[in-house]
């Protein structure tokens, strides 16, 4: 018997290209090589599932920094209202939180995997789990078979791989899918880690003065190797032993990898601005103002709650300036230094954690080759793509999740469509 379409990985991308080629008339079989169905989904979002962000297109579009332009097709198909309207119509009550984050109110990501399994059982889906697929077979420029690793054929006309990357290889995304396309005669690009903690040699790192001091609402700049900022995001970020991790280091890793990369070095550097809001001069003025308002106290005392203790003893400490002196005591020029470190911390970083510890994988199956508006393979007829498979990707969110949906949904309908209509 020949199935109508096979979807190869049950995440968030192939549950959705389940779900849509279903529910367009095809016949569909889902095939995972784990025991259970949306891993990453379920540990997505800390364990609440960050289904969708509700940002305008373009804003979305900007913080999908690998080829988020592609997106624009793929949303015109399915996009995060109709994310939205497709989780509230199953009866998942979603919640917005800061920079458009959409979660399920009780904050469960279980839920989600839950709902999307019942409406894959309700439209007939067949699902076989613990199956791993060896290979597919093209004939004549068109997908013939998926070979499983007993031995078993499973003749069809359309094949969806959604796979996913190499990031967070106990959920089952250990690159699978990228024989299988490039045996198709598709481009796979350089595979890297994206939105990853990123990593130091520096005295201080190394010396774990900084271990466990988190940043709230600081500027982090990546600095090519001519000192010129090449990308800045703001956010909260964390120190580590090995480095450094939280939103804004992660949005900030694939600029530093690709930096590293760039100019061949072992290192770029990083800044840190701590009043992002206040320029030198204002911020240089404050700290005066407080010094001369009690010139006998120590300049720690005068500058307590400033910033953080830690790091204030550390800046200090940088500066020159003697902690336990009296505020009098310390020169402009001093004071100027301190206020600099404060506007443009700076350290070197050396590279990230390893793709498997990555949040995302940077890289993957050419988009040059795939069609947007149907995720069709431009090589092998029958043959589609969605998710992190791709060389897309983008920042933690809901962005990527966005990305796996919008792309599933887009590459079932089509799939179905192509078999349905033939």
């Amino acid at each position: 018997m020949k199935q109508d379409v096979i979807i190869i990985g049950g995440g968030p991308s192939g549950l959705m290209a389940s779900i849509a080629a279903a529910t367009y008339g095809a016949d569909v079989l889902l095939i995972d090589k784990g025991s259970k169905l949306g891993r990453k989904l379920a540990i997505s979002g800390g364990g609440r599932c960050n289904v969708t962000n509700r940002m305008e297109t373009d804003h979305l579009i900007a913080h999908i920094p690998g080829n988020g332009r592609f997106m624009y097709s793929p949303f015109s198909v399915f996009n995060n209202e109709d994310i939205i309207a497709f989780f509230e119509g199953l009866g998942i009550a979603l919640k917005e939180e800061d920079r458009g984050r959409m979660f399920p109110v009780n904050d469960k990501a279980t839920t989600v995997v839950e709902t999307l399994l019942r409406e894959v059982h309700r439209l007939g889906v067949t699902i076989r789990t613990n199956t791993h697929v060896e290979t597919i077979e093209y004939v004549e420029g068109a997908v013939d078979y998926v070979q499983l690793s007993t031995g078993e054929k499973l003749y069809t006309s359309s094949v969806i791989i959604a796979t996913g990357g190499k990031s967070v290889p106990h959920t089952g995304s250990t690159g699978d899918g990228y024989p299988w396309a490039t045996k198709a005669g598709h481009t796979i690009t350089d595979l890297y880690p994206t939105e990853v903690p990123i990593t130091s040699n520096e005295r201080f790192i190394k010396n774990k003065t900084l271990q466990g001091l988190s940043l709230r609402d600081v500027h982090l700049s990546v600095l090519n190797h001519k000192g010129k900022k090449i990308k800045t995001h703001d956010g909260d970020m964390i120190f580590t032993h090995f480095g450094l991790s939280g939103p804004a280091v992660l949005r900030c890793s694939q600029y530093v990898v690709k930096e590293l990369k760039k100019g061949k070095t072992p290192s770029i550097k990083m800044e840190i601005d701590l009043f992002p809001n206040e320029s030198l001069e204002a911020l240089f003025q404050m700290v005066l103002k407080r010094m001369q308002a009690a010139p006998k106290k120590a300049v720690k005392n005068v500058l307590k709650g400033f910033i953080s203790e830690r790091m204030l003893q550390f800046l200090l400490e940088r500066s020159n300036i003697d902690l336990n002196a009296d505020s009098q005591a310390i020169a402009h020029d001093e004071l100027r230094a301190f206020t600099q470190e404060c506007k443009h911390f700076s350290f070197e970083v050396n590279g990230t954690l390893s793709i498997e510890k990555a949040f995302v994988t940077g890289g993957g199956v050419s988009i040059k080759e795939v069609e947007p508006k149907t995720m069709h393979s431009k090589k092998m007829h029958g043959l589609y793509f969605c998710g992190e498979v791709l060389d897309i990707h983008g920042y933690t969110g809901g962005y990527n999740i966005t990305v796996a949906f919008s792309t599933g949904y887009t590459a079932g309908k089509s799939a179905a469509e192509q078999v349905v209509h033939s």
